[in-house]
């Protein structure tokens, strides 16, 4: 039994229909693999990276370009269908890429904030389109780097803050139709921080890591994406957080305490 298991009650989705983006990796995998623990109908939608072996057979996926708005009113379409409808989003397609401010190009520029904001964006409309007439919940990926910046990757930050302020601006706008949108701000291991150690080489992440056990109250290392982070998508996703919306979340053993 793994500790995303024993966090999660096991039937606390039961029904509920959920679509989960970005599934075939990171934050994404760890989400389907809770949410089907926890009960849940579950479609992914995976882009460049194929599904994992060990959730290929245990829910249906379709494959997205979350850049694409044809592409993603596609699969949106195709994953109604197979659920029934749809109750949740979980919106992990992004990904994180380091840059120098001074130097950073138009096109660096570009394709970060297409795959993490317009995939947002995108993804996020055509969950309305099936959601406006029953209700539903959104939950984006945000980051605390959207909050206090990032020299190593402005472009990053400034991706993650329009996700925080898209995230607002629509639970303002579709509370109405009994839609809530959330974010999470999670540091949890993931293929990004991979690349975070790689970009800072081997005495940086040394230094790095040094500086989460400092200031990171909690367990001074990045958490489990299925067991640290797992059971707070499924409240999320849950009816429990009907009453939620418009709240960025951080879910970061204490390293940014963004109430304060």
């Amino acid at each position: 039994m793994t500790q995303a298991s024993v966090s999660t009650e096991p039937r606390m989705l039961s029904g509920r229909r959920i679509l989960v983006t970005g599934a075939a990796g990171g934050i994404g995998t760890a989400a389907v693999s809770v949410f089907l623990s926890a009960g849940a109908r579950v479609v992914g939608l995976f882009h460049s990276s194929p599904p994992p072996d060990e959730l290929r057979d245990r829910c249906d996926w379709l494959s997205c370009d979350a850049r694409s708005r044809a592409s993603v009113d596609a699969a949106f379409a195709a994953a109604s269908s197979l659920l029934g409808g749809l109750d949740v989003l979980l919106n992990a397609a992004g990904n994180w890429r380091a840059g120098v401010p001074e130097s950073l190009s138009g096109d660096e520029f570009d394709a970060v904030l297409d795959v993490n904001l317009r995939s947002t964006v995108f993804t996020n409309q055509a969950a309305f389109e099936h959601m406006r007439h029953a209700g539903g919940q959104i939950i984006n990926l945000g980051s605390a780097e959207g909050v206090r910046g990032n020299p190593l990757a402005p472009h990053y930050a400034v991706a993650k803050a329009g996700v925080h302020a898209w995230t607002r601006s629509v639970a303002s706008a579709w509370g109405r139709h009994g839609i809530t949108v959330n974010a999470l701000a999670p540091a949890v291991r993931t293929a990004g921080a991979d690349r975070l150690w790689e970009h800072l080489g081997t005495e940086g992440a040394a230094q790095f890591k040094q500086s989460l056990r400092t200031a990171m109250p909690l367990r001074g290392e990045l958490g489990d994406p299925e067991a640290d982070l797992g059971p707070v998508m499924v409240f999320l996703a849950s009816p429990g957080a009907r009453f939620m919306t418009g709240q960025l979340i951080a879910v970061n053993g204490g390293i940014q305490m963004l109430g304060a």
